[in-house]
């Protein structure tokens, strides 16, 4: 399809990242590793907390939707882009252009609203720890989630439907490794700087209010913190909220630097780099970000472990016995 001639698609074709071969074999190989990683720590991560009845807090409610939540957008978009990779197909049909999209931007936007959720939980717990438990009660957990998943779907869809009214496109070829609404856009015949226009404001805006509700509740954990007596509420305090505090950081930079900044000022590499941050590495980081900083989570582990390990001896010693 020439550059010139502006016509409707039934497919796309994704440059991917690189068409060197053998740089595009490191690289499967590199992101085959980083998937398995993903799926490893986010399900164990979700297994974990359903398992261990210690873990069965507020707290760990929200860590397992943050598991869920990156589980479900790597793998929205892993998978495809190594099919790509290791194939001489890197077709995708319009139809599952869109849902991929529209599926990405559903699981990242909800995975920002969940993050502010959590900051709030982590003000209640440290501010208000005597009525913790009262305040953030399981049914305003679920709707405090079912808001995030809420305003992810309602957010996605404003962009979906202004993508599948773009009447045509000179090329089909994306210059991307999955099908981000940006690159997309740069291949429209019509114009379409009511879509760009949203992708800045929807962005900003998401950005805005979830970051005034991480600073605002942060800040009273600070004061909190500085009025403690005990040094060892101190740390255990800080403990607590160094984990979150660096996810938000990773991801919330990830998404200022890639959303929100005007487009003309932006190069399709870098945009690459960053893509590969938020969708590849982001989700692989987060459960050990929460595992490796966090005693209950490692407490917890040990105790599976060891239980099962038992089990299995208890198992296998009848298994012996039994002719």
């Amino acid at each position: 399809m020439g550059e010139g001639n502006c016509t409707t698609v039934t497919e796309f074709i994704l440059l991917g990242l690189s068409d060197v071969p053998e740089l595009r074999v490191f690289l499967s190989l590199l992101f085959l590793l980083i998937y398995g990683v993903t799926v490893l720590d986010n399900l164990g991560m979700i297994a974990l907390i359903q398992a261990s009845s210690r873990l069965h807090t507020p707290m760990y409610f929200f860590l397992s939707q943050l598991a869920f939540l990156d589980f479900c957008y790597s793998t929205i978009i892993v998978p495809k882009m190594l099919f790509n990779m290791l194939t001489k197909d890197k077709t995708i049909s319009f139809l599952g252009c869109m849902v991929q999209f529209y599926l990405f931007c559903v699981y990242a936007i909800t995975d920002v609203f969940l993050l502010a959720v959590m900051a709030y939980d982590r003000f209640v717990a440290i501010c208000n720890p005597l009525l913790y438990m009262v305040t953030m009660s399981r049914a305003l957990c679920v709707e405090l989630v079912s808001c995030c998943y809420l305003g992810g779907t309602v957010c996605s869809l404003i962009h979906l439907c202004l993508a599948l009214e773009i009447p045509s496109f000179r090329s089909n070829v994306i210059n991307h490794f999955f099908c981000d609404l940006p690159p997309l856009l740069s291949l429209a015949c019509s114009d379409v700087s009511m879509n760009e226009l949203l992708i800045y404001i929807v962005a900003t805006f998401n950005e805005i209010i979830t970051i005034v509700i991480i600073f605002t509740s942060y800040l009273f954990i600070l004061i909190t913190i500085l009025r403690m007596h005990s040094a060892q509420g101190r740390r255990k305090a800080f403990s607590t909220c160094a984990s979150h505090l660096t996810a938000i950081s990773v991801l919330q930079g990830a998404i200022l630097f890639s959303y929100c900044r005007p487009s003309s000022g932006s190069s399709v590499d870098t945009d690459k780099v960053a893509s590969v941050f938020y969708t590849v590495v982001i989700p692989m980081l987060n459960p050990l970000i929460y595992s490796l900083r966090n005693k209950d989570v490692k407490e917890a582990l040990r105790k599976v472990v060891s239980s099962k390990i038992f089990s299995w001896r208890i198992f296998s010693l009848v298994g012996l016995r039994v002719p």
